[in-house]
């Protein structure tokens, strides 16, 4: 306790004591995840043992991989395969829009035209979320045959759950004020829609979009091991023939695409929060 100049008494405040009941809950919480944790790692089998024991197996790996094989033979196929997994991302991004839009204001409550196409709109985009994007890839290899297509349209399917969501959620939390001076002045959901949500909304919606494209690159390459095409198609071809040195080269080409993709995104959102 102390006195100032201007005769002002300052008076320490008294530290906040934690109720026992806060206490317990937090106790009982971090017991808990312990807990799961202790399952988790004895389910999984983890053990660091195991991992130095294959120390020299990952030693032969690199030996045979480093350096990387930068031949023509080698380089060229490797970059046009990264083409095609670019374009697989590209495509499953673009191809998926106008299909995860309609579904995206059929999921918010401001737009859906009624509470059954609420739910039903919500359950079909959980689903195509809940499916990855290597099981659609898989069922379409079967159906149409190894190549990109199959990769293109598994990427579409499972593209239009994840943005369907993003977008629902980002309309659902948009500034209800012109939406509502709209519906006053008599104008439909449609119209709502089109004139007040979309057009506030549009770097929003813009970001996310550009977010799927990154990642839709980067699944393009995994749809790849599974015979969608691309460059991880390559990679995989590499890794059955023991052509480590091969798949090296493959790996650094996708490491190129990705930074490539990315300064690109994060270029395009940089100038879409400028303009708004």
């Amino acid at each position: 306790m102390t006195m100032t100049d201007t005769g002002v008494r300052w008076v320490p405040v008294p530290p906040r004591r934690r109720r026992p009941r806060t206490l317990a809950v937090g106790g009982a919480v971090l017991a808990a995840l312990l807990i799961v944790h202790v399952i988790a790692w004895r389910t999984t089998e983890m053990s660091f043992a195991t991992l130095l024991d294959g120390a020299d197996g990952m030693a032969d790996f690199l030996s045979e991989a480093i350096p990387p094989d930068l031949s023509a033979d080698v380089l060229l196929p490797s970059l046009e395969g990264a083409l095609v997994t670019l374009w697989i991302g590209l495509l499953g991004t673009t191809l998926s829009i106008p299909f995860a839009l309609l579904l995206a204001l059929a999921a918010a409550r401001g737009t859906a035209p009624g509470p059954v196409v609420y739910q039903a709109a919500r359950g079909l985009l959980s689903f195509l979320r809940a499916v990855p994007d290597v099981v659609f890839a898989l069922i379409f290899v079967t159906a149409v045959g190894l190549g990109p297509f199959p990769g293109v349209l598994a990427l579409v399917f499972h593209n239009v759950g994840v943005m369907g969501k993003l977008w629902a959620e980002t309309i659902e939390d948009a500034d209800p004020g012109p939406p509502t001076a709209l519906r006053s002045a008599g104008a439909g959901r449609l119209q709502v829609a089109a004139h007040a949500l979309l057009p506030s909304l549009t770097p929003q919606l813009t970001g996310l979009l550009l977010y799927r494209f990154d990642v839709n690159v980067r699944s393009s390459l995994v749809l790849g091991l599974v015979g969608a095409g691309g460059i991880g198609f390559l990679i995989n071809q590499s890794i059955q023939l023991f052509r480590f040195d091969e798949m090296l080269t493959h790996i650094l080409v996708v490491l190129v695409l990705i930074v490539a993709v990315d300064r690109l995104s994060a270029l395009v959102r940089r100038h879409l929060g400028s303009a708004a």
